[in-house]
């Protein structure tokens, strides 16, 4: 009586395994890969003025960027389902490799259109970046989610920080290769890309995705063919069909408010800056150098960075202890004090660098929570569907942020854009403790 038994755990056990490589292989492949995004988030919006002649278009960049991840996003979700989740994250950033090195040659053919193009395809890396936390818990244990998913979320920490820093180091390479300066981070974009493309086709197996498939399905630890038993949904998967799975359960609906509500304050906010921070710098009259204020500016983005990615694993691990929602209002709370310390202190770089810093704390708490939530409050027969959904309405948040900010800045200043931001932090708050009462109403 005993064989049933022990076969059980030693099928527990290599599910075990399996998780834990397949976390270790996506944090290490995020940690590569998240040079491209820090670049372009860091420069992108520079180089768009710079290569067009108007200021006006300088969130344009970043637009480009989110609008591509909202687009790609349910595709990948559906390669995901029909391949698993190896062929459609390696896929993604192929794709990001062409748009750094898209982003490379702008500069050299002095072509505003390159760098849309560039920053669409690394776009799709940034929606790459967004599904690797999903692939982190396929497998997990349900008291383990917020920690495995927060933990592939701050793996991408050193090579997303690394990629605004990188910009000076890239402009030297860029001057010995006898390229603009612009042109250099990218080189190492380049790099990131491919190294964590590899990474993933080497580490990614078997595929998380279809094993946890089997496992639903009674199949043991051995993967599904491709192809095989993909949900129902996603074989005539939509964006109104996650849609209606997101509407059926409340929690569902606050898991998936928070991501976006979170992902539109922090890109409307976070796009402005370095164009703000340079008006700064010419407005001070002190004369630094253009690689000097470059170096500046990707350091502050910098610090943004970490604070969306650093402090992840305290985040997931308070997310799985005092509940979904309780950190969904306390991250509300974080992105108010974030935007009020770049709004208040809006003339001063040094608020302005602490307030970006604190925003991606916001953003990260928020992202963590309602990611969570999201992901086990819909069946499993739906859930890559709504993670892929949720991924494409983060990319059209962040794509209507970069371009309101735009309107924002030139109408109302940076203190009016981080006013605008603090009232959509705002609404979701009590939108969260509505739903947060209700549901221990219910209860």
């Amino acid at each position: 009586m005993s064989f049933p038994v022990n076969a059980a755990l030693d099928a527990q056990a290599r599910l075990g395994r399996i998780q834990r490589r397949t976390v270790l292989t996506l944090a290490l492949a995020q940690l590569f890969s998240g040079v491209g995004n820090g670049a372009a988030l860091a420069i992108g919006s520079l180089l768009a003025v710079e290569l067009s002649g108007n200021e006006e278009l300088a969130g344009t960049s970043t637009m480009a960027l989110s609008l591509a991840g909202a687009l790609v996003a349910l595709p990948l979700a559906s390669l995901a389902a029909r391949r698993g989740r190896r062929q459609a994250l390696i896929c993604g950033l192929l794709l990001a490799f062409l748009g750094a090195a898209l982003m490379v040659l702008a500069p050299i053919l002095r072509s505003y259109v390159l760098v849309l193009a560039g920053s669409a395809l690394l776009g799709v890396g940034a929606a790459v970046n967004l599904q690797a936390r999903f692939a982190a818990v396929d497998l997990a244990r349900p008291e383990h989610r917020g920690r495995d998913l927060s933990f592939v979320v701050w793996s991408i920490t050193i090579g997303a920080v690394a990629g605004p820093n990188l910009i000076k180091p890239g402009a030297e390479l860029a001057l010995a290769l006898s390229l603009p300066e612009t042109s250099g981070p990218f080189l190492f974009s380049m790099a990131g890309l491919a190294i964590g493309a590899t990474l993933l086709f080497v580490g990614l197996r078997p595929d998380p995705l279809l094993v946890a498939r089997s496992v639903a399905a009674g199949a043991g630890t051995a993967p599904v063919s491709s192809g095989s038993a993909v949900p129902r949904m996603l074989r005539g998967g939509s964006l109104g069909a996650g849609l209606a799975a997101v509407h059926r359960s409340p929690m569902a609906q606050l898991g998936l408010v928070t991501v976006v509500g979170a992902h539109l304050v922090m890109v409307a906010v976070m796009s402005m800056t370095p164009v703000h921070l340079q008006a700064l710098d010419h407005a001070s009259g002190l004369h630094h150098s253009d690689a000097d204020t470059l170096a500046f500016i990707g350091f502050t983005i910098s610090l943004h960075i970490a604070g969306m990615y650093a402090l992840s694993p305290v985040i997931g691990l308070l997310t799985d202890r005092l509940g979904r929602p309780r950190m969904i209002m306390a991250a509300q709370l974080v992105l108010l004090a974030a935007v009020g310390l770049a709004g208040i202190g809006h003339g001063d770089q040094l608020w302005v660098g602490a307030g970006l810093a604190v925003l991606g704390v916001g953003w990260s708490a928020a992202t963590i929570a309602g990611s969570t939530l999201l992901t086990e409050s819909v069946s499993d027969e739906d859930r890559v569907l709504v993670q892929g959904v949720s991924d494409t309405c983060m990319g059209a948040a962040g794509a209507l942020g970069a371009a309101l900010s735009c309107v924002a800045l030139a109408f109302f200043g940076f203190a009016g854009l981080n006013l605008a931001a603090a009232l959509a932090a705002a609404v979701v708050l009590v939108f969260a403790v509505v739903e947060a009462a209700r549901n221990r109403g219910t209860q």
